[in-house]
């Protein structure tokens, strides 16, 4: 493991605590001296307000955070041309947590103690965000994480924007007990999000009348998937519940169907392959199979017909739009109202202003919720067609609260209590 110097003591306290999802920065940035203490800038001192980005913009997961950026990118772009917050223009400042855990801790210190960034827009495994929390905390930054994740978790520091276990796993789970069956196989990536996640799903099987036929866990990275496609052969699942992360979907989508097995053959519903993962395995390989999400390109809204052709006149005309992709973008606009509303980038103050704000995103209408700092966001199960896009087949009809430590499930009560 790389040194990470005196962010060591601040990692290692994270992953005692938390138990968990390359140097250099993107593009210029102006430094300022690290200061101790909190992170918070008085929106006079100086003619730009700073903000962090922070992805992995290589490694393993570049392969999915990379258009993240490109998104929170843009926003900042849409949001400096209409004169920016406060009268200020939006200076990012770009760093790279290359999948690395620890990296994304030390480049989270950097951003808030050297940089005095206002917030920080970034990661994307729940590795990553653990690892990241106890700098935001211990710094009285703020974070706005843009991807699904397991829930059971709410930090003063932190707001999600993307869907917690009610908003995507928990009612999928429940659609595929309707309409494909009892018997599941879990897969997914060794790491937190994927265990906590089938920890979740084992006590909804077991509420709801499912089985679990087989659970498996590879690295992230992981290439060689015959051995498990074999256990799943054996298992006769009828549905893999696949929370594979990064380019791992690539080596296991290939060889699932080198082994002749297709998704008339077997259902698989994925909940980190969105239509830029479908870019890099292949529509041919992933036609018919399905994805829980809360955004597709194909979303029907004003707002995503804007926010699409926006998005492909910037970065081309064959590039696509996801749901981290859309919840990336639309955290800034969120950010945006709440400092515009509280009158000053005061962590306190535009925590506060926070509650309750509504957004019309390219998903749909959003609101923060005061007490979680969650969004309430539309439940969406779709289906890959061959030009790479996603058919809707079912969603909640309208945004659904954000409950990440599952209190109105009474099968989810106890785990949400741990």
């Amino acid at each position: 493991m790389r040194k990470f110097g005196k962010w060591f003591p601040v990692v290692l306290t994270g992953v005692i605590m938390l138990s968990g999802c390359v140097s250099g920065g993107e593009g210029p940035a102006r430094q300022t001296s690290a200061t101790e203490g909190s992170s918070t800038i008085s929106a006079s001192d100086s003619d730009t307000i700073k903000v962090g980005i922070l992805h992995s913009l290589s490694g393993t997961m570049s392969i999915s955070e990379v258009s993240v950026k490109d998104a929170e990118m843009l926003a900042i772009e849409e949001i400096n041309k209409a004169g920016g917050v406060l009268g200020k223009q939006i200076e990012p400042v770009i760093e790279d947590g290359a999948s690395d855990w620890p990296t994304f801790a030390e480049k989270a210190g950097k951003l808030l103690q050297q940089d005095r960034v206002a917030a920080v827009f970034g990661g994307w495994t729940s590795a990553s965000r653990k690892a990241m929390l106890p700098v935001f905390e211990q710094n009285n930054g703020l974070l706005f994480y843009p991807v699904q994740y397991e829930g059971l978790e709410s930090s003063p520091n932190i707001f999600y924007t993307g869907a917690t276990t009610n908003q995507q796993i928990v009612p999928s789970v429940s659609w595929l007990l309707e309409n494909r069956g009892k018997k599941f196989f879990l897969l997914g990536s060794d790491y937190v999000f994927p265990k906590t996640a089938n920890k979740i799903i084992q006590a909804q099987l077991k509420a709801e009348g499912g089985e679990v036929v087989g659970e498996e866990y590879t690295p992230l990275g992981h290439t060689d998937y015959s051995t498990i496609i074999n256990k799943i052969k054996a298992a006769k699942p009828d549905v893999v519940y696949n929370t594979l992360n990064g380019d791992s979907n690539v080596a296991f989508f290939k060889q699932l169907k080198d082994a002749g097995i297709t998704s008339e053959d077997l259902t698989t519903l994925s909940v980190s392959v969105a239509e830029e993962e479908i870019r890099g395995i292949g529509a041919d390989v992933l036609a018919g199979h399905l994805a829980a999400w809360n955004y597709y390109q194909t979303t029907d809204t004003p707002e995503n017909t804007k926010f699409t052709a926006a998005y492909k006149a910037k970065y081309g005309a064959d590039r696509v739009t996801a749901d981290p992709i859309e919840a990336g973008y639309t955290a800034v606009y969120l950010w945006k109202a709440a400092v515009e509303k509280a009158g000053s980038v005061d962590v306190a103050q535009v925590k506060e202003a926070a509650k309750g704000i509504e957004f019309n995103a390219p998903s749909g209408k959003v609101t923060i919720d005061g007490e979680n700092q969650h969004i309430y966001k539309t439940v969406r199960i779709g289906e890959v067609q061959a030009n790479g896009q996603f058919k809707e087949l079912w969603n909640s009809g309208e945004p659904v609260k954000p409950d990440p430590y599952l209190k109105t499930y009474e099968w989810g009560k106890s785990l949400g209590a741990n």
